[in-house]
């Protein structure tokens, strides 16, 4: 029958007893060529329909707001669990109680601390007050220093002027007793001289030496009344002196003291802002034994269990779904696809779990598809090598299911450029990248001429 050996079989074997040799043998075979060319002219036909360049990936559904992804409610401070108030998949508002801790470290676990904590603030503040009153009580001292020492350096002045005055009045009674004594010489020695001469007696001789003698003793007597003045005009300047010295020396002291007593009040008061500090952190921290929901949502997964279980500062206790989220989908691209990608590219999505008829070159006639448009494209490369994308809804189209839920997977088709079928294999065969130019018509890719 294949003609492989010369040996014929017609007229030993009765061939018409096989039903398989008479449906061969039957003439309407002849029209198999006919059939053959019409399968071949329509995949010819089929070759030149338009099909529409895609890139394929898989993601997940997530939100494109922060606050709308899972959240886990982490713990601020270390403690240990006293009680649960919620379950997991139960529905939770903002502000519920989801835990209460109890204290576990040594220097908040006296039950009075609060009111221990303000009763020092209190002491700390009458102190800082005393100290205020020292120091108030200091500038009036040093006020009542500086007028006394004023009273007492202008007494001690009108001293010294006073002596200068009494030294300069027994200098001029020096002068007056030695011209006195000067006189009472002469006149004692012409009288003298007139004795002799037998002019003059006794008696007026020797009246004349006794006034000599009162007139010499006189003026003994004015030059040590002028020494003493001397003395005390120089007491009186040492006193001066004096005065200011020990004025001086008092302010001194007092100003001493009163900036001692100021820089105790500056360390008081930084004493009272930290205690005080300490009081806001107390109270804070007291809050801070029940953790409340951040947002409303679901309790998906309790990170910790039971009562007594001991959780470390900044631990995971729960995680929350929120409510009310904006659906998109996270999705990756290998790094060669990620030139096709522009904002606002189409996308359709096939998500796990709900059915769809998909043909990825006709996206017009794929059934249970949704679709998408490209938001955002990242810069960077992650550690599975290749970039991600975030997709949302595209308004203009079905909307996607709501009851879709974060996590759930879908199958992503990135739209392209419409090309022939035959040029899709011919890409393919030869493995080059899909259409990389976009918009691009033939009188932009020519060269422009230059103008003379």
């Amino acid at each position: 029958m294949l003609n492989i050996s010369k040996n014929r079989i017609k007229g030993k074997v009765d061939l018409n007893r096989y039903e398989s040799y008479q449906w061969v043998m039957e003439e309407d075979f002849k029209s198999l060529p006919r059939v053959l060319m019409l399968l071949f002219g329509l995949m010819v036909a089929l070759m030149f329909l338009p099909w529409t360049q895609n890139i394929q990936s898989r993601g997940f559904i997530t939100t494109l707001n922060p606050s709308q992804r899972p959240q886990m409610v982490n713990t601020i401070i270390p403690g240990k669990i006293d009680k649960w108030y919620i379950r997991e998949g139960q529905f939770v508002n903002k502000g519920d109680t989801i835990v209460k801790l109890t204290e576990i470290k040594d220097d908040y676990l006296d039950p009075a601390l609060l009111s221990r904590t303000e009763e020092q603030i209190e002491a700390k503040e009458r102190t800082v007050r005393s100290y205020q009153d020292k120091v108030q009580a200091l500038d009036a001292q040093i006020i009542a220093l500086e007028n006394a020492r004023k009273l007492k350096l202008e007494q001690a002045r009108n001293y010294v002027m006073q002596a200068r005055l009494k030294v300069e009045s027994d200098s001029m009674d020096v002068l007056a007793a030695e011209t006195n004594f000067q006189i009472a010489e002469r006149q004692l020695q012409r009288t003298e001289t007139l004795f002799k001469e037998g002019l003059k007696s006794v008696v007026e001789v020797e009246n004349l030496k006794n006034k000599t003698q009162e007139a010499a003793s006189k003026k003994i007597s004015a030059e040590n009344k002028l020494l003493s003045s001397r003395n005390q005009l120089i007491n009186a300047q040492i006193d001066l002196s004096g005065i200011e010295a020990e004025y001086r020396d008092k302010l001194a002291k007092a100003e001493s003291d009163k900036y001692s007593a100021i820089s105790a009040l500056y360390e008081g008061e930084g004493t009272l802002v930290k205690m005080r500090n300490m009081f806001s952190n107390y109270s804070l921290r007291a809050d801070l034994y029940y953790i409340l929901a951040p947002q409303s949502g679901y309790v998906v997964r309790m990170a910790k269990a039971g009562i007594g279980e001991v959780i470390k500062e900044s631990e995971q206790l729960v995680s929350i779904i929120p409510e009310d989220y904006t659906m998109a989908v996270e999705m990756f691209v290998e790094p060669i696809d990620l030139p096709l990608v522009k904002i606002g590219q189409p996308v359709r999505f096939v998500f796990d779990g709900w059915p769809a008829i998909v043909f990825s070159g006709w996206p017009n006639t794929s059934f249970g598809t949704y679709g998408g448009l490209v938001v955002a494209v990242d810069n960077f490369i992650y550690p599975n090598g290749k970039y991600r994308l975030l997709v949302s809804p595209d308004p203009n189209d079905v909307p996607w299911p709501r009851e879709l839920r974060m996590g759930t997977g879908a199958k992503g088709m990135a739209l392209l450029n419409d090309v022939p079928i035959w040029y899709e294999f011919w890409r393919r065969i030869n493995g080059f990248p899909p259409e990389y130019y976009y918009g691009v018509s033939s009188t932009e890719s020519e060269p422009k001429e230059e103008k003379k």
